[in-house]
């Protein structure tokens, strides 16, 4: 007779903390997230096998389906290969890293860039290295998970500024001492808010105060500026912007993300982060589709002021509803609700009226500011927003929701 081991029926503390974590098991009995797209072309999806029109794509410009940028792609492979498997300190650079590196510091206006596997990796790398013990982070409470995963692996001291609140980052950098050295950190477009930087009163602080500024422009590269060069040019304060940090896989329709700064800052961080010298390097293809994008992006204007007019199409429709999109200047575009039942009964009825869309609750946004968030995009007609509204109508209507702003 087989003999079991004696504890063969002992749950392991990790395992029964995945097995019985609260959140998991509302998210599969609701089933909000991670819904599977099985055909995609652009913003025209089909999801659990019906149509439906993607509202929620960071694909600002639409050029994940442009045929340049295609090309691109498959050329890149035919050349290269799919992969460089390894890091660029043991496999070397490639001639692709290189071409798109110099190409993108000269759009933005910087002396050096470097890329990354992810845009994530580029966020959380520009911090983890460059803030060191005995600093101090001062960051916006609302920055991105990834530049919050670069302040705690740097080991530097964290202080916290309320979101958008210069007087409360004046008072908080009055407090510090002079001597020690300071990193401020801001979303250039906060993604869930769609609230945009205020560089000018950053800048000014960040110079008075000997504060280096990081910027992660994710949300605001391809989308503001001149060509799209984003919130930094958007203002006129690129030289006075000390990092900019920022993702592919929004205006660039691929994968990826970036680094920007003086060379000697980006040397730095190739000597000194541990995520650029022991990460793979980008991929080929991802490369060759972001270097396409970038150079669409500034012989083909049309994306750029058609994802404009959409924008404002949407904010047209959303103030006739009376809908609090906190005036959104971008065209991430908050919908907020502030009740998670009634936030997932208009998202559930969206879904069935053939909107793709993704709701965001507490953590993620403050306690009482659920929202539903969209993103426009260039490739969505007026005919798809006009539709959107009426299905929000309905939607609001059948989860018994009364919007709270008044429609001007």
């Amino acid at each position: 007779m087989l003999k079991l081991p004696l504890f063969a029926d002992r749950v392991k503390p990790v395992t029964d903390r995945c097995r019985s974590d609260k959140n998991t098991r509302l998210r599969l009995r609701f089933d909000p997230y991670y819904n599977v797209v099985e055909e995609a072309d652009g913003i025209n999806i089909v999801c659990r096998g019906r149509r439906m029109v993607m509202m929620s794509s960071n694909e600002y410009l639409g050029l994940s389906t442009h045929p340049e940028v295609r090309r691109a792609a498959q050329a890149a492979i035919d050349e290269w290969g799919t992969s460089p498997c390894g890091s660029r300190l043991a496999n070397g650079s490639r001639a692709y890293h290189v071409e798109l590196e110099e190409e993108l510091a000269a759009f933005l206006g910087k002396e050096a860039c470097h890329i990354s596997v992810a845009g994530y990796m580029a966020c959380m790398s520009s911090l983890s290295s460059l803030a060191q013990r005995k600093d101090t982070v001062i960051v916006d409470k609302s920055i991105h998970a990834s530049l919050w995963d670069g302040v705690r692996l740097s080991g530097a001291d964290v202080e916290r500024f309320a979101h958008e609140d210069m007087d409360s980052l004046r008072a908080l950098l009055t407090q510090l001492d002079p001597a020690r050295p300071k990193i401020i950190v801001v979303d250039g477009v906060y993604s869930m808010e769609g609230h945009l930087a205020n560089l000018p009163e950053l800048v000014e602080l960040a110079d008075e105060h000997g504060a280096f500024l990081v910027v992660d422009d994710c949300h605001g590269f391809g989308v503001l500026g001149r060509q799209g060069r984003g919130v930094s040019d958007h203002f006129g304060l690129t030289d006075r912007v000390d990092l900019i940090c920022g993702s592919f896989s929004k205006s660039l329709a691929s994968t990826g993300g970036f680094i920007a700064a003086d060379r000697a800052t980006i040397e730095y961080l190739r000597s000194s982060s541990q995520q650029i010298i022991f990460s793979a390097a980008i991929t080929p293809s991802a490369t060759a589709a972001a270097l396409a994008s970038l150079r669409v992006m500034q012989k083909e204007p049309e994306h750029l002021a058609r994802l404009w007019e959409n924008t404002r199409h949407l904010q047209g429709i959303l103030r006739a509803l009376g809908v609090d999109f906190w005036e959104s200047p971008t065209p991430a575009v908050p919908i907020v609700i502030g009740d998670t039942e009634k936030v997932y009964f208009i998202w559930k009825s969206l879904q069935e009226q053939g909107f793709f869309t993704v709701m965001s609750m507490s953590p993620g946004v403050p306690v009482g500011k659920d929202l539903i968030r969209t993103a426009v995009s260039a490739l969505h007609t007026k005919e798809m927003l006009d539709r959107f509204g009426d299905a929000l109508k309905v939607a609001i209507k059948k989860a018994g929701y009364k919007p709270q702003k008044v429609a001007a």
